[in-house]
């Protein structure tokens, strides 16, 4: 029972950080699509991304890619989104460990949601594509939900909303992640440079004998990441799947266990004299011996945070606060100048939209619908079908990953490929404006008008 509030309240405090993110996104949305289209921003905001970068040490520059300097736009996309991904990577290594992915009964009904919705919104695009081969490279664009806005809607109803559904909606919001993570990796890989590829994959059997020897060292895992990420870059695959792979192994274990750090705290408090602190404001100077102790105590404390935990708690702020913001701003910058009203709502822009309001939707209930009434899960403690359905609604709120997937797809094509990104861009954008307000009018319908504690 302890175990399980201990992994409830870390997974909580999780869903907090998410949520504060949220607002930051948001403005940094609205920033970049002003910059975008107003005339006096328009041309220094387009032009922004396409500076060189360069990070060298003799004629060896990090940032390049075949031999070119990369774009500030692709050092975000393939560099800084490589760091998100290997925090998306840590946190699902983590719940697969000991949270709410830990166990088949736990982790069921999440993935069966999340499978359901990726498939309906794959194939409700596939439909509305049809025909045309250019905008089929966006298949995957509504797979995924982003967990910060979906999560921060649903904080607008702070304890309203039952602790089942909060959890389920984060975790089916990693499940998709994963999925997100799956198909970059098998479908968004150019030809392979198999001299890249064969030093990438002893990069991988360095850091895995490693974590096999005991190394528990994050700078050592940090460093083997980075020369994988740049032997990924250049190979043909996906530079952020490197992220991904690096936090599958990194050590979620020990180098002594648990009980040896704790009994070493214990034998050192042992040692630390009584002191007399009934009197708060007075100041005790400590003897060599005594800092000695603390300092060992300090040191087993350290040590007793896994590196896998002790790096996801350091990430977590670099990524809420600069990497998902930056991101934001540099893709949600829609050019709407020269878009006919009608190309709004048709095309890759309707796919994107339906796949997402309508796809996401589908999929999730459904797919959970039907294995409850199989008996294989229950709906979450404390919900019932309406207050669920609501939430599913909110699975439509698709942000980063989609954002991502769709310059995957179109970007390589160039100029031939602008006018399918900004139409996905405005899908992606108004398909989960659209989802976030019918949830919201949902979830402020369904939900228990008395706080719920449970």
């Amino acid at each position: 029972m302890e175990q399980n509030q201990m992994n409830n309240y870390s997974f909580l405090s999780k869903i907090k950080s998410h949520v504060n993110s949220s607002v930051v996104l948001i403005v940094c949305t609205i920033l970049a699509l002003l910059c975008a289209n107003m005339p006096w921003t328009s041309s220094w905001y387009n032009s922004l991304w396409q500076n060189e970068v360069s990070l060298s040490i003799g004629r060896f520059n990090l940032f390049s890619h075949g031999g070119h300097p990369m774009t500030l736009m692709q050092v975000i996309n393939d560099f800084l989104m490589a760091i998100f991904f290997l925090s998306v990577g840590l946190e699902i290594k983590r719940e697969i460990l000991v949270g709410e992915l830990s166990s088949l009964k736990k982790a069921l009904l999440p993935i069966i949601g999340a499978c359901g919705g990726m498939i309906v919104p794959v194939v409700i695009y596939a439909l509305l594509a049809h025909g045309n081969p250019i905008a089929h490279r966006g298949l995957a664009i509504p797979m995924a939900t982003d967990i910060a806005f979906s999560l921060g809607v649903l904080a607008i109803f702070k304890t309203r909303v039952p602790v089942g559904l909060k959890v389920f909606l984060a975790a089916l919001a990693v499940a998709d992640d994963l999925g997100g993570i799956i198909v970059i990796a098998l479908f968004y890989t150019s030809g392979i440079n198999w001299i890249f590829f064969t030093l990438a994959v002893i990069c991988i059997l360095v850091m895995v004998i490693a974590n096999w020897r005991k190394v528990r060292s994050k700078a050592f895992y940090l460093i083997v990441g980075l020369v994988l990420w740049y032997m990924m870059l250049n190979s043909g695959i996906h530079a952020t799947i490197a992220g991904v792979i690096v936090a599958f192994c990194v050590p979620a274990t020990l180098k002594n266990g648990t009980g040896h750090y704790l009994e070493r705290i214990r034998n050192n408090i042992s040692k630390f004299p009584v002191i007399d602190i009934d009197n708060q404001h007075n100041t005790v100077v400590l003897t060599h011996d005594q800092i000695h102790i603390l300092k060992s105590i300090e040191s087993a404390a350290d040590k007793l945070i896994s590196p896998l935990q002790d790096l996801e708690d350091n990430l977590q702020g670099l990524i809420n606060w600069f990497v998902i913001p930056l991101f934001a701003f540099a893709n949600a910058g829609v050019v709407l100048k020269g878009m006919a009203p009608g190309e709004l709502f048709s095309g890759v822009s309707l796919a994107v939209m339906l796949g997402l309001i309508v796809g996401k939707f589908v999929g999730v209930f459904s797919f959970s619908w039907i294995s409850v009434k199989l008996k294989l899960v229950s709906l979450p403690q404390g919900a019932d079908w309406k207050s669920f359905a609501s939430v599913c609604v909110l699975c439509g709120i698709g942000f980063t990953v989609s954002m991502f997937i769709a310059d995957l797809s179109f970007s390589p094509l160039g100029q031939d490929g602008v006018q399918y990104l900004n139409q996905a861009k405005f899908g992606i954008l108004s398909g989960s404006l659209i989802a976030a307000l019918l949830g919201a009018f949902l979830l402020g319908r369904n939900l228990p008008k008395e706080d719920n504690q449970n």
